[in-house]
């Protein structure tokens, strides 16, 4: 797994190099995915946008994460672009961090009625159904990039994973390495729980639970992924029925491929 050692994240990388059905594999310095950006270093971000091309930020977090937590280092920078597109319900006060949290809240009940063997996909499947045009704009702003995109929330596991895998499935990626890249993030857990429990954003969500709960399971991308093949025809299905035609799926077929 390429990942990107920074001090102040710990969970970022790189997506390139990643198979395709086809035979060809995803560009190195494309697209990215993270966690919590808040504490970056100079030098993390002298390497993000220096010497990796950083251009653009697709947040997902809540508006009412992005109110509590405050600048971030990338703000300051003027040749980044910053995309912020919410992909759970904005729910006023509420962070929702780490997306499995809620399945002991509110939404219990709804995840499980959309997937009762996995709550968690039935989560996932929530973001298609609640908040579908702020999921299509987010790839619309990775495929739009300059440069590369960095695609990040808080622990860059939920609302990071789901889109990321929708993006690397819309351009061939095989879907076994869509799982082991889902799966990736389980190897930094204990690094993105702490970092997570010294914001006061994240701090009552992250320690409702033991840190090793949060370990992402393949088996849930696995079935979110069955579940879109078999509710809306996979995921350039579900793409297509929410505006993101051929020319959208084009332009990020040529961000995110090798030539």
């Amino acid at each position: 797994m390429p990942w990107i050692e920074l001090e102040g994240a710990a969970n970022v990388r790189d997506l390139g190099g990643l198979a395709t059905q086809d035979g060809g594999e995803t560009a190195v310095g494309r697209l990215l995915r993270g966690d919590n950006l808040q504490e970056l270093s100079p030098s993390d971000v002298a390497r993000l946008v220096g010497d990796i091309g950083l251009t653009t930020v697709v947040d997902l977090r809540s508006t009412a994460e992005l109110v509590s937590e405050g600048p971030a280092p990338l703000d300051a920078v003027a040749a980044v672009r910053h995309a912020h597109h919410p992909i759970l319900p904005e729910q006023g006060s509420a962070t929702d961090v780490v997306a499995d949290v809620l399945l002991a809240q509110d939404r219990d009940e709804q995840d499980r009625s959309r997937y009762p063997a996995d709550p968690l996909c039935g989560h996932y499947l929530g973001y298609l159904e609640d908040r579908p045009d702020q999921v299509v704009a987010a790839l619309r702003s990775v495929a739009a990039a300059d440069g590369a995109a960095l695609v990040h929330c808080a622990a860059g596991k939920d609302r990071t994973g789901v889109v990321v895998a929708l993006a690397l499935t819309a351009v061939g990626v095989r879907p076994q390495d869509v799982v082991a890249d889902y799966a990736a993030t389980g190897e930094r857990i204990t690094g993105i729980v702490e970092r997570l429990r010294r914001s006061p954003t994240y701090a009552a969500d992250i320690n409702s639970k033991p840190a090793e709960e949060h370990r992402p399971r393949p088996q849930t991308m696995t079935a979110f992924l069955e579940q879109v093949r078999a509710r809306y025809g996979g995921v350039n299905g579900w793409l297509a029925g929410h505006g993101f035609g051929q020319d959208d799926l084009g332009l990020l077929h040529a961000r995110l491929r090798r030539p």
